[in-house]
């Protein structure tokens, strides 16, 4: 699956009710290790049809950064039936990302 860009719009259909777990990048265009980050990101959603990944640029989306909490940037949250079971900020290599899983 590619990745899904998601907004306050779509969040409660796309996270919340979503019958996968689903990996969630906070994200801005300005931020060196988002932009390390985010191809892994896309490689994730690509080899992984069952997890469901979206990315939230927190200035686009300053709602739902402030509902999360984030305080830093790139932050991962892995949500099952709609609660965050993992999370993590900072850049990370794919295997950690993988392991949050």
């Amino acid at each position: 699956m590619s990745v899904i860009k998601i907004n306050k719009d779509n969040f409660q259909q796309e996270v919340l009710q979503s019958e996968k777990p689903v990996l969630l990048d906070f994200w801005a265009g300005w931020c060196g290790p988002c932009r390390m980050v985010g191809p892994v990101v896309d490689e994730i959603a690509e080899e992984r049809a069952d997890i469901k990944v979206g990315k939230i640029n927190v200035d686009e989306e300053p709602e739902l950064a402030a509902e999360f909490r984030i305080m830093s940037i790139p932050t991962l949250i892995v949500m099952k039936d709609g609660k965050i079971v993992n999370q993590s900020a900072g850049a990370k290599p794919k295997s950690q990302i993988l392991a949050m899983l």
